[in-house]
C-alpha cells in the first residue's frame, strides 16, 4: 500500500528562523508553499539531496491546529507522510484491520488526496496517507527535466546517470570510465 516516505513535517512557531537553518545553512532547495486560512497555517516543502523532503509548518493566526502542538515547545516533528497510489484503496485498508482514521479529504482538481493516523493507533506517530504526484510539489531546479527515461552526461572524469525518481527528483550516479564500460558490456549482453 505504502510507496515510500515522501516527507516529515516539522512544526515551527518561527518560520524564518528554521527556513534560514534548512534552506541557508543545511541547503535545502524551498519548493511548493502556501497559506490554508482554514487551518490558520502556512506549509512550505523544502527538498534536500536527490530524494529527500522535510515540510515546515507554522501558524498564521490564533486558533491554528498546531497551537496545542506548539504550546509549550519551539518545533519539533508534526507527523510523517506517506505516499499512496490509491487513497480509497489505502482507506478500504486500514477499514478492514479495523484501524481509525481521520480528516479525509480530497482537493479540487485531485491533486492531493489525504486522510490521517492518530499517534494513538500508530505507535505515538501521526501519519499522513496522501496520493499525489511528487513532481508537482517540487522547485524545476530538482525535478528530472527530460522527458527521457535517463540522462547521462560527463563532468570532468566521472559519467554521471540521472533517472527521475517516481517519488519526484532525480536520482544520478557517478561512474568512473571503466565503471561505465563495464555497464556498457553489461547492457550489450543482454540486449536481444
Amino acid at each position: 500500500m505504502i510507496q515510500r516516505i515522501d516527507h516529515v513535517s516539522i512544526a515551527v512557531r518561527d518560520y524564518e528562523k528554521a527556513r534560514r537553518f534548512f534552506q541557508e545553512i543545511l541547503g535545502a532547495t524551498p519548493g511548493a508553499g502556501a497559506d490554508d486560512g482554514s487551518l490558520k497555517f502556512f506549509w512550505k516543502i523544502f527538498s534536500l539531496g536527490d530524494l529527500s523532503r522535510i515540510e515546515l509548518i507554522t501558524p498564521t493566526d490564533s486558533g491554528s491546529f498546531l497551537d496545542g502542538f506548539l504550546k509549550n515547545r519551539e518545533g519539533g516533528v508534526h507527523h510523517i507522510t506517506l505516499q499512496v497510489a490509491n487513497i480509497h484503496h489505502a482507506r478500504q485498508t486500514l477499514e478492514r484491520a479495523g484501524i481509525p482514521y481521520f480528516g479525509y479529504h480530497e482537493y479540487p482538481g485531485g491533486v492531493w488526496k489525504e486522510l490521517f493516523i492518530h499517534p494513538e493507533d500508530a505507535f505515538g506517530v501521526l501519519i499522513q496517507l496522501a496520493e499525489f504526484t511528487a513532481d508537482d510539489w517540487l522547485a524545476p531546479e530538482v525535478r528530472f527535466q527530460d522527458s527521457s527515461k535517463y540522462k547521462v552526461s560527463r563532468d570532468g572524469d566521472s559519467i554521471t546517470l540521472s533517472f527521475p525518481h517516481p517519488g519526484g527528483g532525480v536520482f544520478t550516479a557517478t561512474l568512473s570510465d571503466e565503471e561505465a564500460r563495464n555497464l556498457s558490456t553489461q547492457l550489450q549482453s543482454i540486449i536481444k
